[in-house]
Order: C-alpha cells, then structure tokens, then sequence
C-alpha cells in the first residue's frame, strides 16, 4: 500500500474531512482575500473616527484662537456682535442629563431587580421586551408625546403643586409654561430607561447564584440577599450602565431641542427655559453666515464629542470590571 493511500485510510478510519481547498493555491488566496477585507472593515471604523476628529479641530481653530480657554467660561451668545460662550449650553446640558439620572436611576434599577429576582417567569420576557422597545422609539416621536401630552401636565399640575410646597427651595418658581428645564429633564429619563435598565439586568444574572443562595442560608431575607448578595457584588456594573445612560443623555437632540425653551441663560430654578449643546447644534448650525459664528458651534460639538467618549468608556470598563466578558446566563 503506498504512502498516500495509507494516508487516505486514516482519514477514512478516523472519520476525518479534509476540504478540497486545504493547502491549494486557490484556497490559501482565498483565505488572503478574506482577510483583507475583514482588516479593510475595521481600518474604516478608526478612518472615518480620525476624519470626524481632524474636521472638527479644524472647523474649530478659528473660534479657539479668539476666545481661547475662555469660550467654556463666558456666557454671552450674541452672534451679531461675534461674542460667544458656551457656558450656557454647558449648563443646561449637565443640569438636564443630571435631572435624568436622578429620575432614571430608581425606575430602572427597579425594573431589572424585578425581572431578574422577583418577577414569575411568564412575566419576566414580556416586561423585558415592552423596556427595551422603549430605546427603538425614534427620539422625534418622544418629544411630540412630550409636547403633547407630558408639557401639558407639566403646566396644569406637576408646576403649581411643585410651585406651591416646594417653591421656598429656589427651583421651583416662576411662570408654569411646561417647557422648560424640568420638561427636558423627564423625557431624558423616560429615553434612558431602557439603556440602563438592560445593562443592570446583565450584570445582575452574571452574579453566581450560589451568593443568592448563601444568603438565604444564613437566614436573610429576599431584600437583605438582594441588597447584600446580588447589588453588592453588581454594583461597579450598575454605575457603568447608569454612566452609559448619562452619555445618551448628553448627546440627546431632538427630543430635548422641542421641550427645553431653547434659550441661552442660566436660571437656578427647573421651571425656566435652557439650552444645551447638542440642541444648539441642531437649532442654529443652518442660521450661521460668519466664518467665527459657526467656528464656535463646531467647537461645541468637539467639546460634546470629547466628553461622550469620556463617558461612554468609563461606562464600558466599569461593566467589564463586573462582567469580563462573560455571557448573560438565566437563572432559577
């Protein structure tokens, strides 16, 4: 029996199949092609990340070298007479996302303590789908349901009550318009439920079951093995997601752009009109003529998009400290 043969039968005994293209030419440049376009696929992401960063640099400078550091520190917004400062927009953009996550935080950890500890399991698929449609919704829908339903209530009976018992504080006062401060605020919450919903719920089923059961051994009760035993053990996972909700937040438009008033100024109290830095862009980029006015607008932008990267991998390495890439997994 010659060599090749006897080869031949091993592979017949073994159950062994060795594809056709195996060390051909055809196959190896086949393989090569593959590969280069898998590397042309991810060098395209990091190309068109450098191409949006050098533009904005760039449509920025002009901006930069007039009003320097101080553009992040100034609070006039007069474009007919060239003078800008992003102090307002900064602000409303910080209070607003800030308003969100105190709203947000409580309901969402709410829900995903509840689908995953509590909830029966016929209950548990139907919840978690109807809250992450919730992030499908497009943001344009949100701010209508907002103009026409939220701001309405906002004016005729969440305003006066807030106005009349809590009033003394400061933030609560003025004329109850409905749009404002307060209105951004809420619909940033209902949008940014879904996000950290979802990554709470993940860090929460990767906590080994046999903490929930140690606990309950020892005598705890469900909220003490829920408190102690499984948000404990997530937690570094949960400000991840709540922090990833903050970049959503931050980076909101239009939704934001159609309740907040749009207006340039700090008030301390919730009930007055703002702005922020991504409804600016949106609402002024068209109207800008001079070469400085839109100078700054980008310069914005840059500022927006450095901190949502900032945000948004602060938020990434803290669920990977919780869940180092393991998988979602059920449990009983």
């Amino acid at each position: 029996m010659t060599g090749p043969q006897r080869v031949a039968g091993a592979g017949e005994k073994t159950g062994s199949r060795v594809s056709p293209l195996a060390g051909s030419a055809d196959g190896v440049l086949r393989d090569r092609l593959f590969s280069y376009v898998i590397l042309a696929c991810a060098l395209t992401v990091l190309i068109i990340l450098f191409l949006i960063v050098y533009e904005l640099l760039s449509s920025s400078q002009l901006a930069w070298k007039a009003f320097g550091w101080h553009f992040f520190w100034t609070h006039d917004w007069d474009p007919v007479n060239d003078q800008f400062g992003a102090l307002p927009f900064i602000y409303g953009t910080l209070v607003s996302s800030l308003l969100a996550l105190l709203l947000a935080v409580p309901l969402a950890v709410g829900v995903a303590v509840f689908t995953t500890e509590m909830s029966p399991k016929w209950l548990r698929g139907p919840i978690s789908f109807l809250t992450e449609l919730l992030a499908a919704i497009p943001s344009v829908i949100y701010g209508l349901w907002a103009i026409f339903v939220l701001v309405p209530i906002l004016r005729t009976v969440v305003q006066p009550f807030l106005a009349k018992t809590l009033g003394w504080t400061g933030l609560f006062e003025g004329p109850p318009y409905g749009i404002g401060m307060l209105a951004a605020g809420i619909i940033l919450a209902v949008m940014i439920v879904p996000i950290i919903s979802s990554i709470t719920r993940e860090v929460l089923v990767v906590v080994p079951q046999q903490q929930r059961e140690a606990a309950l051994a020892l005598g705890a009760t469900r909220w003490e093995m829920i408190r102690i035993a499984v948000l404990r053990n997530a937690r570094a996972g949960i400000v991840g997601g709540i922090i990833l909700g903050l970049g959503r937040a931050l980076g909101e438009t239009m939704a934001v752009t159609m309740v907040i008033g749009n207006r340039p100024e700090i008030a301390k109290s919730l009930f007055a009109p703002g702005y922020t830095m991504a409804s600016v862009l949106a609402n002024e980029f068209s109207e800008a003529t001079g070469d400085l006015y839109l100078s700054a607008l980008v310069e914005i932008g840059l500022a927006l998009f450095i901190v949502t990267i900032i945000v948004n991998a602060m938020a990434r390495f803290l669920v990977w400290s919780v869940t180092r890439g393991q998988p979602a997994r059920g449990h009983a």
